[in-house]
């Protein structure tokens, strides 16, 4: 398994690259503009603009995303 993470003072997520297949709905969705596609794949290049909203975790289609403040 391939898991990506990021990490800030507040936050972690993780993105699991087996799974994802980017589809972009986290980079679209997300309010804090945290996500871009890198090669097709998911990446929290700027982490630390996140409003722990968890909207990544609810539009990811292939369920890739795991984010510290989603439970």
């Amino acid at each position: 398994m391939t898991v990506k993470t990021w990490q800030s003072d507040a936050v972690t997520i993780k993105v699991d690259y087996d799974k994802c297949t980017g589809h972009a709905d986290c980079v679209e969705s997300c309010p804090g503009e945290v996500y871009e596609l890198v090669d097709s794949k998911a990446v929290a290049g700027s982490i630390e603009n996140c409003i722990e909203c968890c909207t990544c975790v609810e539009v990811c289609p292939e369920d890739a995303i795991e984010h510290s403040a989603c439970g």
